[in-house]
C-alpha cells in the first residue's frame, strides 16, 4: 500500500487518517446526506406552520454533527444561523458545564455544603453541591408552568415576587425532604447553584467567569446570558446561544470533556453528569436526571425512555422544544430549537428518525 513513499509521508498520512475534526471559527462540513429518510426527518420536524394557532410542531433550527462535522442544517424564519435562541432550561445544563471547569480547578466538591458558598441556605445546612445538581434539594418547589400559575414557585421567581433575587426567594423556601432523598425538578436548584458558583469563583471573576471558563475555549462568541438584579446568572432559563454554538458544548461532552488537547472538563465530571441519580423514582416516558443532564437510562425497573435511541444517549432540554442530544456511540450531536405550544413533539421520533438519516453515515 505504501511502496515509492517516504517515511514521513506515511506518517503524515497516518496522522491526517486518524485527525479528528474540531470546529475553528466555523464548523467543518460533512458529505451532504439526502434521500427518503432525511426526507422523512424534515416531514416531521418542519411541518407547515401555523403562526396564528400556534399548533403542532414549530421547529426554529435543526442541526447535526457528525464526529465533529456538520453534516445538517436547517432554519425556520425568523431563526438563522447566527441568531442567539432563548435555550429555556437548556440553561440549567450550560451551568452545569461552566461548573465543571470550577471544578476541575479544585474550587469546590460535589459533597461541598452550599452553604458554605451561599449564606442564605443557612436553615438548609445539610444541602450539598451534588444535591442541587440532581434537582434533589428537598425545597418544596413547585415547577408548574402557564396551566398553574398561581401556585407555581417558578412563575413568581421569574416574573413576580422571586424575580430580583432569584437565588435568596429559592433558599426562602421550605424542606419537603431531607437534601439528595427524592428528585423534584427545580428551576429554584439551578439559580442556587448559580449563586454558589459566585462564591466559588469570586465576585470579581464571576461576571466573565462562563465566557473566560467555557465560551472562549470552545470559540462561541455571540452567547448572551441574563442576569438578575443581583448580577446573579438566571442558570434556569435566559441562556441565549446559535445553534452552532450550543452543539461546541455537545461536542465537548461526546468527548468526555476534552477539546482539542485541552481537558476542560474533567471526565470525572461529565461521568457524573452522565450517571443517574440513585434515589431516583421512574415515571414513564420521563428521561432520567444525571448530574444536570437528562438520561436515556432503563432504571427502576422502567424502560428506557427514548427507546430508539442508543442507551448511552443524553440531553439538555429545554421549554417548548429546546434540546440538545449527544449520542458518543454515534458520534452524533444533535440541536433542535422549537416554539412548540401544544405538547405534540416527541424526544423518541425525533431521535430515531435522525438515527436513521445520519448514524453511521460519515466513517472515521
Amino acid at each position: 500500500m505504501f511502496k515509492g513513499l517516504s517515511l514521513i509521508s506515511i506518517l503524515l498520512f497516518s496522522f491526517t487518517a486518524n485527525a479528528e475534526n474540531w470546529p475553528g471559527e466555523q464548523w467543518p462540513t460533512g458529505p451532504t446526506v439526502a434521500g427518503p429518510a432525511v426526507q422523512a426527518l424534515e416531514n416531521y420536524a418542519f411541518p407547515l406552520r401555523n403562526d396564528t394557532t400556534r399548533e403542532g410542531i414549530r421547529s426554529d433550527a435543526l442541526l447535526v454533527i457528525h464526529d465533529g462535522q456538520l453534516v445538517y442544517e436547517r432554519y425556520a424564519d425568523p431563526t438563522r444561523a447566527d441568531t442567539p435562541h432563548l435555550i429555556w432550561s437548556i440553561s440549567k445544563s450550560l451551568m452545569a458545564t461552566v461548573l465543571g471547569v470550577a471544578y476541575g480547578e479544585g474550587l469546590f466538591k460535589l459533597q461541598d455544603p452550599v452553604v458554605q458558598f451561599y449564606p442564605a441556605l443557612e436553615k438548609h445546612p445539610a444541602m450539598t453541591m451534588a444535591d442541587l445538581l440532581h434537582w434533589a434539594s428537598g425545597l418544596d418547589w413547585q415547577e408548574d408552568y402557564e396551566y398553574a400559575p398561581l401556585k407555581s414557585s417558578v412563575v413568581a421567581m421569574l416574573y413576580t415576587r422571586g424575580h430580583r433575587d432569584m437565588a435568596a426567594f429559592t433558599a426562602d423556601h421550605d424542606a419537603y425532604a431531607r437534601p439528595g432523598q427524592a428528585f423534584r425538578y427545580s428551576s429554584g436548584d439551578s439559580n442556587l447553584l448559580s449563586a454558589a458558583l459566585k462564591a466559588i469563583v469570586g465576585p470579581a471573576r464571576y461576571p466573565d467567569y462562563p465566557w473566560t471558563a467555557l465560551f472562549e475555549p470552545l470559540g462561541i462568541r455571540g452567547a448572551v446570558w441574563e442576569a438578575d438584579a443581583t448580577g446573579t446568572f438566571v442558570a434556569s432559563s435566559y441562556a441565549y446561544l446559535t445553534a452552532r454554538d450550543l452543539a461546541r458544548v455537545g461536542l465537548l461532552m461526546a468527548r468526555d470533556g476534552r477539546w482539542r488537547e485541552r481537558q476542560l472538563l474533567p471526565k470525572a465530571w461529565v461521568d457524573f453528569s452522565r450517571e443517574p441519580f440513585a434515589r431516583y423514582r421512574a415515571n414513564q416516558d420521563e428521561a432520567v436526571p444525571g448530574g444536570h443532564w437528562w438520561l436515556n437510562r432503563a432504571v427502576d425497573g422502567a424502560a428506557q425512555p427514548w427507546p430508539d435511541a442508543p442507551v448511552d444517549t443524553f440531553a439538555a432540554l429545554g421549554h417548548w422544544g429546546q434540546a440538545m442530544y449527544v449520542i458518543p456511540s454515534e458520534k452524533l450531536v444533535i440541536v433542535r430549537y422549537g416554539d412548540d405550544r401544544d405538547g405534540s413533539y416527541r424526544h423518541n421520533e425525533l431521535l430515531k428518525l435522525a438515527l436513521k438519516a445520519f448514524a453511521m453515515k460519515v466513517q472515521p
